[in-house]
C-alpha cells in the first residue's frame, strides 16, 4: 500500500523517484542500512515489522519523538548521515483530532500494547484528559502505562489492564473514543473483532487502526450501535505524508495519495 501511494505522490509532484519493496533479511540488516541506505541514489526508507527498533542501533540521528516512543518507521539519509523518525503517532492523532474534535477533556480507552499503541499513546498521552491501556499481556500494558506517566509532555492519566470482558466492559462505560491497536480483524481473519458488539453504543468514536478490509467488523459494528467510526486509512496515508515530506521538503499531495489507497482497498472489497 505504501508503495502505491508514494509513487503515486512521486509522479503528481513530478519527482523522478521511485518507492520499491525490499525483503530484507535479520542478518541483513546491518548492511542495508549502512551500505544501501547511505547510497546517495537512495533518498530514505519506511522501516515495518520486525525492524523498527533493531535499525535504531544502525542510524546515525533519531528525532526526539522516536527516540521517547522507541521505534522508527522513516529514515532520511542526508548526505551519508541517516536520520530517524517516527510519523505513526502524529498520524494518528491528527485523524483523531480531525474526527472527534479537542482531546483536552478526552477518555481514550486503547486495545493492545505493542510498536503501534506505543507511537499512538505516545502521542494522545500529550493531549488527552485519560487514557486506559487494556492488553492481554497485562505487564505490557503496565511497562507502557508506567513509561508514559514518566514523561514530562504526558498530561494524561495512564492506567492500565488486562484485556478480558470485564475490563473491557467496564473501561467503555467511561469511554469517549476506542482506538485498537491490534490486529484482530484484518484480512483474512475479518470475521473477526477484539469486542463484543453489544459492548458498543452512540456517542462513542472507534478508530481502527486496521485497514484491511476497509471497514472491519468492529467498525461495522460501531456504525450498527451508532457510533461514529474511523477507518484506519487516514491514519496510514497521514504517516505516508508525513514520510514524503520529510524525505522531499514538498507538500504532500495527499488527496492523490488517499485515492491511490482507496482505489486498491475497494478493489479488494470487490
Amino acid at each position: 500500500m505504501s508503495a502505491v501511494m508514494q509513487n503515486a505522490a512521486f509522479r503528481e509532484i513530478g519527482l523522478d523517484f521511485s518507492y520499491e519493496l525490499l525483503e530484507v533479511k535479520p542478518e541483513d540488516l546491518r548492511r542495508k542500512a549502512l551500505d544501501e541506505l547511505t547510497d546517495p541514489r537512495v533518498r530514505g526508507a519506511n522501516v515495518t515489522i520486525p525492524y523498527k527498533v533493531a535499525i535504531m542501533q544502525y542510524l546515525d540521528e533519531i528525532d526526539l519523538e522516536a527516540s521517547r516512543i522507541g521505534a522508527v518507521n522513516a529514515v532520511v539519509n542526508d548526505g551519508g548521515i541517516l536520520k530517524g523518525y517516527n510519523t505513526d503517532g502524529v498520524a494518528a492523532l491528527r485523524a483523531v483530532v480531525e474526527t472527534y474534535g479537542s482531546l483536552r477533556d478526552a477518555r481514550i480507552l486503547v486495545l493492545g500494547a505493542g510498536g503501534a499503541a506505543r507511537a499512538i499513546c505516545y502521542k494522545l498521552a500529550g493531549n488527552a484528559s485519560e487514557i486506559m491501556i487494556l492488553n492481554r499481556t497485562i505487564k505490557h500494558a503496565v511497562a507502557l502505562s508506567d513509561y508514559l506517566s514518566s514523561l514530562p509532555e504526558c498530561r494524561a492519566d495512564v492506567t492500565a489492564d488486562s484485556l478480558r470482558y470485564e475490563s473491557l466492559s467496564n473501561s467503555l462505560r467511561e469511554a469517549d473514543i476506542l482506538v485498537n491497536t491490534t490486529p484482530v480483524g484484518m484480512y483474512p481473519e475479518t470475521e473477526s473483532s477484539p469486542v463484543e458488539s453489544k459492548l458498543l453504543r452512540s456517542g462513542l468514536l472507534v478508530f481502527d487502526t486496521v485497514y484491511n478490509p476497509l471497514m472491519t467488523k468492529l467498525l461495522l459494528d460501531a456504525k450498527e450501535a451508532g457510533a461514529k467510526i474511523l477507518t484506519g486509512v487516514r491514519m496510514l496515508v497521514y504517516q505516508g505524508a508525513a514520510t514524503f515530506e520529510l524525505w522531499t521538503g514538498r507538500k504532500a499531495p495527499e488527496a492523490v495519495m488517499m485515492d491511490a489507497v482507496m482505489k486498491i482497498l475497494k478493489r479488494k472489497a470487490d
